[in-house]
């Protein structure tokens, strides 16, 4: 018994070793992709500013900025085109654990983590350009013509922060399907649910007006509900 463990745990820490090398070979991989097409890139992800402030200009006043936003533009694209990846890997770091009834739920759960992933991070993208309308807006006799590498890491970190936000029913899901909660407490839970989204939404969205906190409430309410019916009538817990 003494002698196995210490082999089960290096041989846990190796496996990790390789999941973790695979997910930055993923992540490389979509990096370089994204640096190939950072033209492309760069005009999606600077829209939502000439929309919110179209007489203001990006400007560099560092001479490595320019180089750090393309490292930037590079990672971000690469998680995203990698995520199917990540999430792949990091499923099947922890599916040895599970029991062959929850490992079926592998590729289903994997497909609706890359999906709402991606559907959060369009959905950000979608509720930029009125945020930065109004914070840019809060002074108006002040010039608004932004440091490209801050514009970058507000846009990049606001849009992660919604790609992440929107993958909180997977694991609701998946905490039911293992026994941790069950559909009566999710029902029980409503109330909590709301405030917990609408602090959650308030500090994600930095706008700080109604209606992007809405736009971010709303639907993230409307997937517990529907994580809630699904544990009710699928899982039957």
């Amino acid at each position: 018994m003494t002698q196995d463990r210490p082999q089960s745990i290096l041989a846990h820490l190796e496996e990790l070793r390789w999941r973790v090398f695979k997910i930055f070979i993923a992540i490389a991989i979509g990096g370089v992709v994204a640096v190939v097409f950072a033209d492309q890139l760069r005009t999606i992800l600077e829209a939502p500013f000439n929309s919110a402030a179209p007489d203001n200009e990006l400007q560099t006043l560092a001479v490595t900025e320019q180089w750090g936003v393309l490292m930037r533009i590079g990672l971000f694209g690469g998680v995203i085109l990698a995520s199917p990846a990540i999430l792949y890997q990091i499923w099947a770091f922890i599916q040895p654990a599970l029991t062959s009834r929850e490992r079926n739920w592998a590729f289903p759960i994997v497909g609706a983590l890359v999906f709402l992933f991606v559907g959060g991070v369009v959905f950000g993208y979608w509720t930029l350009p009125r945020g930065l309308a109004f914070l840019l807006d809060i002074l108006p006799d002040v010039e608004s013509n932004l440091r490209l590498g801050d514009y970058y890491s507000f846009t990049l970190r606001y849009l992660l922060a919604f790609g992440l936000a929107f993958l909180f029913p997977v694991f609701l899901f998946a905490a039911a399907a293992a026994g941790i909660v069950s559909s009566e407490q999710l029902g029980k839970g409503r109330r909590w649910a709301v405030l917990i989204v609408v602090i959650g939404s308030a500090v994600i969205t930095p706008s700080g007006d109604a209606f992007t906190l809405i736009v971010l409430a709303v639907p993230l309410y409307a997937m517990y509900e529907a994580t809630y019916w699904l544990v009710r009538l699928f899982l039957k817990k």
